[in-house]
Formats: structure tokens, sequence, C-alpha cells
């Protein structure tokens, strides 16, 4: 709107063919210069400058909208914006409906936590026909750590939907909807990233799952800047991906010891019972996410898997539309079950921090440039 002509907003003919005479041709020519630069160029008195200038903003200024009118447009266009259930009843709830589309999914936790059996049943999710709650589509899977395992993908839909997987056929067409990618370098899955968006076109892909893409980084022989400004191109494509396609993209990330420089990067640093700022021994959890506060702003919403006295929990510590809560699960044999849908609100430095009560591997992948 702002290079809007001035020939088309309808001031008055004088005025206008002042404008025209001095070479102010767009509204935005005119909105750049003050009302004393506009009085001395147009040769006009300070009345008529703010007149024009008042009738030139309401017309390329963009018009106010209430909540209830932005509600109303959203419920209408959810076909492009909607969110994907993931079967949790009371995690899909919290994120009213689901994963969203076109933005970015995070899931971080420590190893063995339950990462990629959560993206194995989102995928099975995303190919089911629609009338099983599915998006009748493809799925790229980007399996970096080559955790992906066919066998227990199909034990997963066997269990969850046994009238589709008990017919040999269409458990084979489920699974041949899921298109698995396993780059072995940075650079690798730079090189698959201009293909896999042709193919978000030509294969109907309705899902893009990355795990993970803090072990691909790690694997990198860059520190420091450099490693940051490689990370800063791929987030921006795989946030430019998201929004083109307007599909759920879900990424996995790894957990790093947490750094003594943390308490002053992030904002979630706590208090020791003293009240003085707590250093990096007397927080209560010594994981922080991978990938560092960049990739941090990056993601829409972050969900954090983590094990804290003999349970797991997933927990909402990111999201532009839920209360940070935490839902407890397990996992069986048909995939990762809430226990209760009853989420628990989560206060304070716990909704940053990262548990692995009952893990005996405390992952720090030599990541202190992306921090």
């Amino acid at each position: 709107m702002a290079n809007k002509l001035i020939s088309e907003i309808p001031l008055p003919k004088s005025i206008a063919n002042v404008f025209s005479a001095r070479n102010i041709s767009t509204a935005k020519d005119a909105l750049t210069l003050t009302e004393f630069e506009l009085m001395e160029l147009l040769d006009v008195g300070l009345t008529e400058v703010r007149s024009a200038l008042s009738q030139i903003s309401e017309i390329v200024a963009p018009p106010y909208q209430t909540a209830l009118s932005l509600m109303e447009q959203r419920l209408q266009n959810e076909h492009l914006g909607g969110h994907f259930p993931t079967g949790l009843k009371g995690l899909d709830a919290a994120l009213c409906g689901g994963i969203p589309f076109g933005v970015l999914t995070e899931l971080v936790g420590p190893a063995g936590i339950g990462k990629t059996q959560f993206c194995l049943k989102l995928s099975l999710l995303a190919s089911l026909p629609r009338n099983y709650g599915g998006l009748d589509g493809r799925v790229i899977y980007i399996d970096v750590e080559s955790k992906f395992s066919s066998r227990r993908l199909l034990e997963i839909g066997l269990r969850s939907f046994p009238e589709i997987f008990q017919m040999k056929e269409m458990a084979q067409e489920m699974a041949g909807r899921i298109l698995v990618l396993r780059p072995t370098s940075l650079a690798e899955f730079t090189q698959s990233l201009e293909q896999i968006k042709v193919s978000l076109l030509q294969k109907q892909v309705k899902m893009l799952v990355i795990d993970s893409m803090a072990a691909l980084v790690s694997g990198e022989h860059e520190q420091g800047a450099r490693r940051q400004q490689t990370l800063s191109w791929h987030i921006s494509f795989i946030k430019s991906l998201a929004e083109f396609s307007r599909i759920p993209v879900v990424v996995t990330n790894q957990v790093r010891s947490r750094n003594h420089d943390d308490a002053s990067r992030y904002s979630f640093q706590v208090q020791s019972r003293d009240g003085a700022i707590g250093t990096t021994m007397q927080y209560d959890s010594h994981l922080v996410a991978a990938l560092g506060i960049q990739w941090a702003h990056a993601v829409t919403t972050r969900l954090v898997l983590e094990a804290k006295s003999g349970e797991r929990f997933i927990k909402v510590a990111k999201s532009p539309i839920s209360p940070p809560l935490a839902f407890p699960f397990h996992i069986t044999s048909s995939g990762i079950s809430l226990l209760s849908d009853d989420g628990k609100e989560v206060m304070g430095p716990e909704i940053n921090a990262i548990h692995c009560q009952g893990h005996n591997e405390i992952i720090n992948f030599g990541m202190e440039g992306l921090h």
C-alpha cells in the first residue's frame, strides 16, 4: 500500500497537481518527508500539508481488526493454517487441535526418551486416509541417525489401526507413503533440500520430519560463528519450506550440558533459595536444548520430552496458543500414549528445564559453538 500512486488517492486537485509537479508520485514518497519538508518543497501551508498527509495515511494504512474478526478469519481459513491431531487427546486440546501447519514444531529431549517414537506415530498418522484422521498423503522423513524402523512403524500401525494394517495391501500402501532420506553429512542434507521443495509439490507430501537436526550439525568440524552462519541458512530454508508448503514440519533436537554462560544468555535463569542468581551448579536441571537461542527463536512450538521422578512427561515449553503444561506419558506397542489428558501447569524455571532422571547418559555433543 505504501507504493500506491498519489494520483489514485482522492486528494483535492490543486494539491494533487503540486505533488505531481514535484515528482512525489507515491504515498511512500510523501510519508517519508516531514511536514516542514513538504511545506518547503510544495510551497503550501501547514494546514494543507496536514490535510493531505491525513488523507494519504487513511488510504494506505492497514485497518484495525478486532480479536473477534481475526478469530472469524482463522475459522474461515482453517484449511490453510489448521492443526494436525497427534492422537494424544490432552496435548491436542492444549495446542488447539494438534501440530500446527506452516511452522516448525520441535521435539527436544535426552536420548531414548521417545522422540523418534513420536515421529514414527506422527508419520503414520499423516499417511492415513482422512476418514481415519490422517492427511492422506506422503511424508518425507529425514532419518539422520538411522533410527527409523519400518518394523516398529508397522507394529504401531497394527496396534493402533488393526482394521487397516491387518490387510497386507493396505499396510504396504501406508508404509510406501513414507519416504525416508538418510543424509550422512550436512553438505549432503543441504543438497537434498531443493529436491525436497520440489517433492513437496510433486508427490503430495503432507508432512516433513527431520530426526534430528542437531545430529547433522554436531558432525561438522566448523565452530563458533561459522557454524552459526551455516545453521542460520538451514533455519531460514526449513522455515520457508513450512510456510511455502503449509504442512506440519516436525524437527527433533538433542540436549547438551548447560554452560556457565547460559545463565546470562537465557531469560529463564532462576534464583537460589537465598535469592541470589543461580550458577550452573544451582540449577535443578543441567541440560538445555542444543542448537542454541537462534534455533529456539525459529521454532513456533517446542515440546520437551523428559523423565522425572520415575515418569516420562511431554511438556509444552513454548507455544503461542497454549499455557505451559506437562502430560505424563508412556510408550507401548501402539506408540506414545498419555497417562492423563489433564495437563499439569508448569511454573517458573521448570518451563525450560529438561530432566533426565533415570537416564544414565549425560549428552554433550561438543556443540559449544551453538549455545
